[in-house]
């Protein structure tokens, strides 16, 4: 029988690599190793000690001492936050930066040619 921190940093593991795109990873603590940072502080901290929790209760010592109000707590902020990001719109998101960056650059370069051209006397 699966212990209930397991079967909550599961279910944040794979929301996390549904709703934000990270692929590598299983666990909920190697899926924060490689995308923490699209994580808000406090959502990651929240993530962080779930995933903390899930590695303590490997340790029979340490598996009573959870505090599953405290788990509920730091899940519900989580899977809060991860509802409301909208993978397609994150998507869009990174390829208008990317375009904004392209136009930005184009129009530099242009400005900086025109200005060559016109210091140079060719305009």
């Amino acid at each position: 029988m699966e212990h209930p921190v397991k079967q909550v940093a599961d279910g944040l593991a794979q929301m996390m690599g549904e709703r934000l795109g990270i692929r590598r990873g299983e666990t909920l603590a190697e899926k924060l190793r490689k995308g923490g940072r699209l994580l808000p502080r406090k959502v990651r901290r929240e993530a962080a000690f779930i995933a903390e929790t899930e590695a303590r209760m490997a340790v029979p010592k340490f598996a009573f001492q959870y505090d599953p109000a405290r788990v509920a707590r730091a899940e519900k902020t989580v899977r809060g936050f991860l509802e409301t990001v909208d993978p397609a719109d994150r998507r869009k998101g990174v390829v208008l930066g990317i375009l904004g960056w392209l136009a930005f650059n184009f129009l530099l370069v242009s400005g900086l040619v025109i200005w060559w051209l016109v210091e140079s006397g060719r305009i």
